[in-house]
């Protein structure tokens, strides 16, 4: 079994990770949804959210766009990071569950802090 999240909003694939509105998780057997649930957006903050979806077991990650230090902490915790996906969050997930669904690794650098 995986368990796949991805950030959502409004059941649509968000451009950027740590602010989206929730994760949509999908259970997964056999390649095939088996159970989805939404968890909202605990808030965001450095290093928080991979940790928290690690924590529940989730093994996949796919969002639009994610800062470096997030797929940072989600390759340690052995969690595939999925990017640059679009379109609607089950659809992506059940791409990804073919293998259709590829990672084209867009880092997001819109965030980074130039001022501090």
């Amino acid at each position: 079994m995986k368990k796949i999240a991805v950030a959502s909003e409004n059941g649509m694939v968000t451009g950027h990770f740590g602010h989206c509105e929730g994760f949509m998780i999908f259970n997964t057997e056999s390649n095939k949804i088996v159970k989805s649930e939404t968890i909202p957006n605990p808030g965001h903050r450095p290093g928080f959210l991979p940790n928290f979806l690690a924590d529940r077991g989730v093994n996949v990650i796919i969002s639009g766009g994610m800062g470096g230090g997030a797929v940072e902490i989600f390759n340690e915790r052995n969690i595939e990071v999925i990017m640059g996906a679009r379109g609607d969050a089950k659809a992506a997930a059940e791409a990804y569950l073919e293998g259709s669904l590829k990672s084209t690794g867009s880092v997001c650098h819109e965030h980074q802090h130039h001022d501090e």
